[in-house]
C-alpha cells in the first residue's frame, strides 16, 4: 500500500522521532490547536455505557442525548441465527439469564434463540430505572442508531465462534439499507479483533470501511493496509510516533489510515491521546472526554 506524507496540523511545530530504524515526522498539538483544528471523534463505547446499560438502546439514545454522533457495539449470533448486540459471549454479567434459566449453564449467547434472550433483563444490573431494557438485535439496534442520526464502529465479536458471521451481518446491514452511499461514506466502519474476519468481510464488500483492533507493528502495517481503514490500539500502547506512523499509509478507500484508540475514560487520557494525534477515542464516559477536549456545545 501507498505510504502517504505524515499529516501536520495547520500551525503545528513538527518533530522528528525515531520509529525502529526509520525517522518519522510527528504532528505536534497545542491546547490551542485542540480546540480549533481538526476534531478528534468521540465514540461512545458500547454507547453512553457509564450512564445507560451497555449496548441497549438506551445507551445509544443517551449518546444522542449528549450530542455523540458515534457509538461502538458488538455482534454476536444466536443459536437460530439472528444478530443481537452484546458484548460478552456469555449472558451472565449483563443479563438475568442465571435467574431465569437456571438449568442453562454456561449461558452462552450461542446457546439460546432470539426470543429466549429477548426475555431476559439487560438494564437492571445497571440501575432500578432500566429493569426490563432488553438485548437488541442488531436490526433495533441498526434502526435506532438511524433514527438518532447517528454513526456506527461495529464490532464482530469473537467471529471465530460463529462460522459466516461475515455474511450474515453484510445481509442485515444490506436489508436495513445501511449499505448505500449515505452510510458507506461517514457512517459506518466494521472492525475486530480478528485479522481473518476483517479480510473476510473486506473480500465480500470492499467498499465497507474496516478497522482492526489491537497495536500491529509498524513493519506489519503495509500488510494490514492492504484490507482495514482504521488500527484501534488500545490507549496504554498509544504513543505519537505509532500514530503517525500508522497515518502514513493509505488504507483501501484512497484515504490515510486512521487511528481510533480506546478505553479512555478520563481526562488527562484523552487530552494525552488527542496531543498523540488519534483521530477517534472510544470512551465509556464521551461527557467527559468532549469536554476535555473542548468539544462541548
Amino acid at each position: 500500500m501507498r505510504k502517504l506524507p505524515v499529516p501536520v496540523r495547520t500551525g503545528a511545530v513538527s518533530s522528528v522521532v525515531l520509529l525502529g530504524a526509520a525517522a518519522v515526522v510527528l504532528p505536534a498539538l497545542s491546547s490551542q490547536a485542540l480546540a480549533t483544528e481538526d476534531q478528534v471523534a468521540v465514540i461512545a463505547h458500547r454507547g453512553a455505557s457509564a450512564q445507560a446499560p451497555e449496548n441497549t438502546l438506551a445507551a445509544v439514545d443517551r449518546a444522542d442525548q449528549l450530542g455523540v454522533d458515534w457509538v461502538e457495539n458488538d455482534v454476536q449470533r444466536t443459536r437460530d441465527g439472528v444478530l443481537v448486540v452484546i458484548h460478552d459471549t456469555d449472558l451472565q454479567r449483563t443479563t438475568n439469564a442465571e435467574q431465569v434459566f437456571p438449568g442453562r449453564s454456561p449461558w452462552k449467547v450461542a446457546d439460546f434463540t432470539a426470543a429466549e434472550i429477548s426475555r431476559l433483563d439487560a438494564g437492571g444490573w445497571k440501575g432500578e430505572e432500566y429493569a426490563g431494557t432488553r438485548v437488541p438485535t442488531l436490526r433495533d439496534y441498526l434502526r435506532r442508531v438511524d433514527a438518532n442520526d447517528q454513526k456506527l464502529l461495529m464490532e464482530i465479536k469473537a467471529p471465530e465462534q460463529y462460522p459466516g458471521i461475515e455474511d450474515d451481518v453484510l445481509r442485515v446491514l444490506a436489508e436495513e439499507r445501511w449499505l448505500n452511499q449515505r452510510h458507506l461514506r461517514n457512517r459506518l466502519v466494521v472492525q475486530s479483533f480478528s485479522t481473518d474476519s476483517i479480510r473476510t468481510l473486506h473480500g465480500a464488500r470492499p467498499d465497507v470501511r474496516t478497522g482492526f483492533l489491537g497495536t500491529p507493528s509498524p513493519a506489519a502495517l503495509p500488510w494490514y493496509a492492504q484490507f482495514t481503514d482504521q488500527i484501534n490500539p488500545k490507549h496504554s500502547t498509544v504513543t505519537a510516533a505509532y500514530v503517525a506512523a500508522v497515518q502514513s499509509f493509505g488504507g483501501p478507500h484512497g484515504r490515510r489510515l486512521e487511528v481510533n484508540t480506546w478505553t479512555v475514560n478520563e481526562a488527562p487520557e484523552a487530552r494525552l491521546a488527542a496531543r498523540n494525534g488519534v483521530d477517534g477515542i472510544i470512551t465509556n464516559t464521551p461527557d467527559v472526554v468532549a469536554e476535555a477536549l473542548g468539544q462541548v456545545g
